[in-house]
């Protein structure tokens, strides 16, 4: 044997021992199961134009958690309450890091944004600052006025429509409510007109980005095509991130102005973030401004409107829940009234129907997806370093192992159910849970409630053109948040 050959032989023997010493060291822990890849794209081809269903339906064959090869990327989806626990819960901070996705690098977004930055000293003061400025009880409470006004606007735009006979988009009149009252708790001004029945560009622009952020992107699978950008998502996110950047500024350049004419201060989000930036322009300064009003309006405003969408979608196509709700409603408030914030605790129905909602049809699908930075252990599993985390909520809900007739409709399911929908519960987390949880769930309850209670509550509703309540088209577009393929469109009448 010469020289060479013994140096290989040893080098070989060396890797195999090394190898040998790692798999021994995890003893008998593995990746989790799941379908055995292609080549090159691994199980892409699996995901299909819902992934949340695809992810589901693998989920049945493979397992709670299971590991897949999407390009170059290994990730694990975890599709059930149990297990979601253990990475929401109780292994959060090892799993508490987001996934940079491609489409979010557009203007440097990720590396402002309260949603994607890691958990680090900058994330902490942004989210205490949101919280003090708008989230808080004491802030929410002192804003319930502005709220009440908006959803006498969205009545009386119904009552419009109801006047003439004709049909209204639920979900554009909706948006625009969600708009104003985001815009006059920021900025003291509406953004939309409540009564018009024009598009605004804003809702175009704010859907394209949660639309191009949802979907399958090449350059998150294969990093090495990240300079060719095959798909355009990043060249259009520039676009739609380049107008919602540039709305920001000119709003906060009008406010300067109006600060330098020394014009009447105003009590609103925009002034306490001004003001924070001139107490210590560390803390604050017109980036971080601007890029928080860019979270705000990305995910303040869609995942409301297409939850509410979703409920009236429901409750038209299944007219004994609308009686049911409307009695309850009747007992407790004059009829044809707006309900306020107060009430919605005398209303247990109204409460089933946003929670149902809330299961079948949760805003995101799939949770933003997370990574470790190093190799977790997690039931008896090793996630592997850099491995992307989903978490299935739309197939948590549709748990056939808690969830009775999954597939119904069915609110008064939660009269009975103890089920809390603000993180305390794994069978249901449309919101997530931990660090990540997203801090605009109080906020969006009572919005939720309130315009729900009220459309009901000041109108009969009924599809439009004669279309029957069975035939009401229930189709899915997936996206980060689940919105309705076809816009729901219905006739308020008179009670």
């Amino acid at each position: 044997m010469d020289y060479c050959t013994l140096v290989f032989g040893s080098f070989i023997a060396l890797i195999f021992l090394y190898t040998l010493a790692r798999i021994c060291s995890r003893g008998s822990k593995k990746l989790p199961p799941g379908p055995s890849p292609w080549p090159i794209i691994g199980s892409l081809h699996l995901l299909g134009a819902k992934p949340h269903v695809s992810l589901a339906s693998l989920a049945k064959i493979y397992g709670p958690i299971m590991s897949l090869k999407l390009g170059q990327i290994n990730t694990v989806v975890i599709s059930s309450s149990t297990i979601a626990k253990q990475v929401l819960k109780n292994q959060d901070q090892a799993f508490s890091t987001r996934f940079i996705l491609d489409a979010v690098q557009a203007h440097n977004y990720c590396k402002f944004s309260i949603a994607w930055l890691p958990l680090d000293p900058q994330w902490r003061m942004l989210r205490r600052i949101l919280n003090t400025t708008l989230l808080s009880s004491n802030r929410l409470d002192a804003n319930q006025h502005l709220r009440s006004q908006k959803v006498k606007e969205l009545i009386a735009y119904c009552e419009k429509c109801s006047q003439e006979g004709e049909a209204m988009e639920i979900g554009q009149a909706v948006f625009k409510t969600n708009l104003n009252l985001l815009s006059n708790t920021l900025f003291s001004k509406d953004l939309a007109d409540p009564f018009s029945d024009s598009k605004i560009e804003l809702k175009d622009v704010i859907c394209s980005i949660m639309a191009e952020i949802g979907k399958p992107n090449l350059v998150d699978y294969f990093p090495i095509l990240g300079k060719i950008d095959l798909q355009g998502i990043r060249r259009r996110m520039l676009i739609h991130f380049g107008k919602l950047s540039k709305f920001s500024d000119d709003l906060i350049n009008e406010r300067l102005e109006e600060k330098k004419r020394g014009d009447f201060e105003r009590s609103d989000v925009l002034e306490a973030l001004l003001s924070i930036t001139e107490k210590d322009p560390r803390d604050m300064d017109h980036t971080r401004i601007k890029y928080m009003l860019l979270d705000l309006f990305a995910a303040g405003i869609d995942p409301t409107t297409t939850t509410l969408e979703w409920a009236m979608a429901e409750v038209l196509k299944n007219p004994e829940i609308m009686k049911k709700v409307q009695v309850e409603l009747a007992e407790i408030i004059e009829k044809e009234l707006p309900i306020e914030e107060a009430d919605v605790s005398q209303l247990p129905f109204l409460q089933c129907i946003i929670k149902e909602t809330l299961r079948m049809h949760p805003s995101a699908p799939l949770l933003l997806p997370r990574t470790v930075e190093q190799d977790v252990e997690l039931c008896d599993y090793i996630i592997p370093k850099s491995s992307q985390v989903l978490i299935n909520v739309w197939a948590i809900g549709r748990d056939s192992t808690f969830w009775e007739d999954p597939l119904v409709f069915k609110p008064e399911r939660f009269l009975s159910l103890d089920l809390d929908i603000q993180g305390q519960n794994f069978e249901m987390i449309p919101f997530g849970d931990g660090r990540r949880m997203c801090p605009g769930l109080p906020l969006a309850l009572r919005m939720l409630s309130v315009m729900l209670g009220s459309l009901l509550n000041s109108f009969n509703w009924k599809l439009e053109a004669d279309i029957e309540p069975e035939e009401l088209d229930m189709e899915e577009k997936f996206g980060i948040t689940l919105a309705k393929a076809r816009p729901l469109r219905a006739i308020p009448s008179p009670l």
